[in-house]
């Protein structure tokens, strides 16, 4: 492949803390090699935000970053005016009315960028007359990167077809170190939850699932793991208490590396029932494949290119207690089957979202928009 390092790139993107999809990614983007010895690259971290509490509210710590951010930018493009801006754009809330602003900066400079959405909403905010005005400035003769062609009806009204580029997520594979860490292999149904925890990410109808389950006599464990949203710990255990599910849902709170890899490697099926509006591929669901785990999760977003239903797990109607009811119940009465749709998620995950195919169709759109 030809190569560009004499291209210079400006990545501007989220990095950790908090642990977001596009914080995540943006990680793995800043990591990689392969991409590093392609261009010369400097970053910029866009993300305001510490932790999750902090997400889509003003502060005067997130104002006084802000200032810091924009004037470094402003640095970077007088003193090394780079090929290409790849940009890890916001669509809405106060962050997006952030990140207008550096893309004033962008225009002022002439500056060819490259668009990577992470997040939808932008059909949704766009009814509001000044969102309509700032999407048309933003996106004029820019290009996008969108992770599965089902979100391009987000972007229709502003972006043209053949001014988009799919690039599927990709995470990196991980290998438990020692069987000796897996639990031996039980009867009781292990359910595992793993996100935020945010009442649109369907906490509470998972609750109510599991009230159903333990009504039809089945067997079951049901961890939820993850910062607290806007649901808190207490909060979450007074619904549990009332349910009478003490016994067989816990909150455990946030896990990180080994801990939380061993969550997966412990459960037996993965369900995030999310109906969060701005919900694009979740990157817990590429994680649960990797375990070969099972998923249950519903119509939204990009998750369909993810999970197929009946095949790797399956997908509900959103906010449809009784259909999650039904299918925990289906994979608590045939285990092999469980294992055949978890095989099944693992060999998607292999062939079409590892970390290297990430890179590498990353590597090439880069080449190709920075032409």
């Amino acid at each position: 492949m030809k190569t560009t390092k004499s291209k210079n790139i400006l990545f501007m993107i989220h990095l950790p803390p908090p642990m977001q999809n596009s914080s995540i990614m943006g990680e793995l983007v800043k990591e990689s090699q392969i991409i590093n010895n392609s261009f010369h690259s400097r970053y910029i971290n866009l993300l305001l935000s510490r932790t999750v509490n902090e997400t889509g509210k003003a502060s005067i710590a997130k104002f006084v970053r802000f200032i810091i951010i924009w004037f470094d930018l402003l640095g970077k493009l007088i003193y090394s005016k780079p090929n290409l801006c790849y940009y890890t754009l916001s669509v809405s809330g106060i962050a997006f009315y952030k990140d207008c602003a550096m893309v004033v900066l962008l225009r002022i400079f002439q500056i060819k960028t490259l668009y990577h959405l992470h997040y939808k909403g932008i059909r949704n905010n766009q009814k509001r007359k000044i969102n309509g005005f700032l999407y048309r400035y933003i996106f004029k003769n820019s290009s996008v990167i969108l992770p599965t062609e089902q979100l391009y009806l987000d972007v229709e009204k502003y972006i043209l077809p053949w001014n988009v580029y799919y690039c599927p997520n990709g995470i990196k594979d991980y290998q438990m170190e020692t069987k000796l860490m897996s639990i031996p292999e039980s009867k009781i149904l292990k359910i595992l939850f793993l996100s935020n925890l945010l009442t649109t990410k369907g906490v509470f109808d998972l609750i109510e699932a599991c009230s159903i389950l333990k009504e039809k006599g089945c067997d079951f464990k049901c961890d939820f793991i993850g910062g607290e949203g806007d649901i808190t710990e207490k909060q979450f255990n007074t619904h549990v208490k009332q349910k009478g599910l003490t016994e067989n849902v816990k909150y455990r709170g946030k896990r990180f590396g080994k801990l939380k890899e061993l969550a997966y490697e412990q459960a037996d099926v993965f369900v995030l029932p999310t109906y969060h509006p701005n919900e694009c591929s979740p990157l817990v669901i590429l994680e649960a494949m990797r375990h070969s785990l099972p998923v249950i999760s519903t119509f939204e977003g990009g998750i369909p290119e993810m999970v197929k239903d009946g095949i790797n797990g399956f997908l509900i109607p959103q906010r449809n207690v009784i259909a999650l009811a039904e299918r925990l119940e289906f994979l608590v009465r045939y285990p092999q089957l469980r294992k055949q749709m978890g095989r099944d998620g693992r060999m998607k995950y292999e062939n079409n979202f590892t970390l290297g195919i990430f890179e590498h169709k990353l590597l090439s759109i880069l080449q190709d928009a920075i032409k």
